[in-house]
């Protein structure tokens, strides 16, 4: 495994998901080893929002987000985005997230999916947050509704659409963001949108517990893994590991508000 000489951000976790239960301080340290200072903790529903928050508090170097996933669309209510504003008022956490659209899963209502996003785009923009975005098979969906909140900035996890999608995004003030899936030889048009980005227009992330880069196929991923990504970009950049590092940890920064290095403060 790569281990980078400069701190990275890993941009979009579920470090709170139970399959990290039984050895979180273990993948811990390991994302630590790995050069991982700062973990993006995205939230998926109000039931989840407390255990989160607990998991953020206990690490230097995460961070929560507090949201309502597309993919938990049965979960939510609409009174949870009444107690999302009073989160983002009393805890204050660095985005709102995970939110968005999913035209993947069956069964999922586009019409409420798109209630909730917008409900989460406008406390975005009146709290003066960015939104960590999920566009599984919905990004000129997402790219419609993000226009409605002029002002609003973010990001699309785990971003898999074309280069005019990447570009409407980024000049609407939404970075991309890129893990696992960028690591497999056969995301040829991935890989070819990784090439021509601009430094400042994207973000690394595992999507840990989920999307393992192509040396774990079938495994749990893991914050750890973040350095696999950054080998990748760097290879199909042609350029050096630690200039991407300090780019895409720029990026993050700029993003999120974050401090300049990893510290317990107020998460």
């Amino acid at each position: 495994m790569f281990a980078p000489m400069l701190a990275l951000i890993d941009s979009h976790t579920h470090f709170d998901d139970a399959s990290f239960d039984a050895d979180r301080d273990a993948a811990y340290r390991r994302a630590r080893a790995a050069g991982v200072e700062g973990q993006v903790l995205a939230a998926v529903s109000a039931r989840l929002w407390p255990k989160l928050k607990a998991v953020a508090a206990s690490y230097p170097g995460l961070y929560p987000c507090y949201g309502l996933h597309p993919a938990y669309l049965t979960e939510h209510r609409p009174e949870h985005l009444d107690q999302l504003a009073d989160w983002l008022t009393r805890e204050r956490p660095i985005a709102i997230g995970e939110c968005g659209l999913d035209g993947y899963l069956p069964d999922l209502d586009p019409d409420l999916q798109a209630e909730y996003f917008a409900g989460q785009l406008r406390l975005a923009r009146r709290h003066d947050l960015p939104v960590v975005i999920h566009a599984r098979y919905a990004v000129d969906q997402v790219i419609k509704l993000v226009r409605r909140f002029a002002g609003v900035r973010g990001m699309v996890h785990s971003f898999s659409g074309s280069e005019d999608q990447a570009r409407r995004l980024l000049d609407l003030g939404i970075l991309l963001s890129f893990g696992g899936p960028l690591t497999y030889p056969r995301a040829n048009r991935l890989r070819g949108l990784m090439k021509v980005l601009p430094l400042d227009g994207f973000l690394l992330e595992t999507d840990a517990p989920d999307q393992p880069p192509s040396g774990h196929p079938g495994a749990r991923n893991e914050p750890a893994y973040l350095a696999e990504v950054l080998a990748c970009v760097a290879e199909l950049r042609g350029a050096d590991p630690t200039e991407i590092a300090a780019a895409t940890t720029e990026n993050a920064r700029r993003l999120f508000k974050l401090p300049d290095a990893a510290s317990p403060g107020p998460y």
